[in-house]
């Protein structure tokens, strides 16, 4: 952790709604002109989209599913964020994603990753968006250098059904294909995904109010409206309750330390629960 250069990082699981999240952070550190460095965590992924591929081929799940560290670069995730709590700069790249317009015109092919490069100079904080924000395995502990960790984690079935809707109607793939991938990593799920959540700071998790028993079978994602957020803050004494539900409409708490709101009432959560603790980070970052 640093008090001059604070990293915030977003984790969750593929499909989970980090992306849609990231943007509302996104949102936050533009009104509040924050300069922030902002990095994807599938840009420390150990392999291609080709290379995944060829291991998949071969039956080789398991570790070289991107849930697991030994498919990715948790060293040089964890250098990062300890060189930026140290200095505020550290080493990045990105992973080119089939709607990176910009870097397809650069000439970087879908599924690639571009070369390492140095991070912005003079930044206010470090954003990371990704699977492993709260790891902490082995040798390695990402987590300890985050200042604020936020999770997002749906409800398992909420999680199955977004992940099988955008990998089959964005990214191509067949209905078969994509439970066969839930199911090769569900292990590397629950040992590394899942302990990250009980590290964060504040969960948002989504829960849908229709059924999703059979989440493989579902023709569309619950919407917003046919849902509740469930909120829980680590440090539930700094909280004001009250307030909070106060301005929140419908909300109500279901413990002591969780607080739950309709689904449509996300992105006003968010805002009046991370903003002032960003800003805080911030200000004091700055002055230091």
């Amino acid at each position: 952790m640093s008090t001059h250069h604070p990293i915030i990082a977003l984790t969750g699981s593929s499909g989970a709604g980090t992306t849609t999240s990231g943007l509302a952070m996104q949102k936050i550190f533009k009104e509040e002109k924050i300069n922030a460095a902002v990095v994807e965590g599938d840009s420390y992924h150990r392999y291609t989209r080709d290379q995944m591929a060829a291991l998949a081929s071969e039956g080789k799940y398991g570790q070289w599913n991107h849930f697991s560290p030994a498919a990715n670069y948790i060293d040089k995730l964890e250098a990062l964020f300890a060189d930026y709590a140290a200095t505020g700069s550290g080493r990045y790249r990105f992973y080119v994603h089939d709607e990176d317009t910009q870097l397809l015109q650069q000439g970087f092919q879908p599924g690639n990753f571009t070369p390492w490069e140095d991070l912005p100079a003079n930044t206010d904080c470090l954003f990371y968006e990704g699977l492993h924000g709260g790891l902490k395995v082995g040798q390695y502990n990402v987590a300890r250098h985050v200042d604020f960790l936020i999770g997002v984690t749906p409800i398992v079935n909420l999680e199955w059904i977004q992940k099988i809707y955008r990998d089959t109607h964005v990214r191509g793939y067949s209905k078969e294909a994509v439970v066969s991938t839930i199911l090769n990593r569900m292990e590397d799920y629950v040992r590394y995904i899942v302990p990250q959540f009980a590290r964060s700071d504040i969960n948002f998790q989504r829960v849908p109010t229709v059924d999703t028993s059979d989440p493989f079978i579902m023709q569309d994602i619950p919407s917003e409206d046919e849902s509740m957020v469930v909120i829980r803050f680590r440090h539930y004494q700094e909280v004001d309750f009250p307030s909070l539900i106060n301005l929140i409409p419908d909300a109500f708490m279901s413990r002591y330390d969780t607080i739950v709101i309709p689904g449509n009432k996300l992105s006003l959560a968010m805002d009046l629960i991370v903003r002032p603790k960003v800003m805080e980070l911030i200000e004091v970052g700055r002055g230091s």
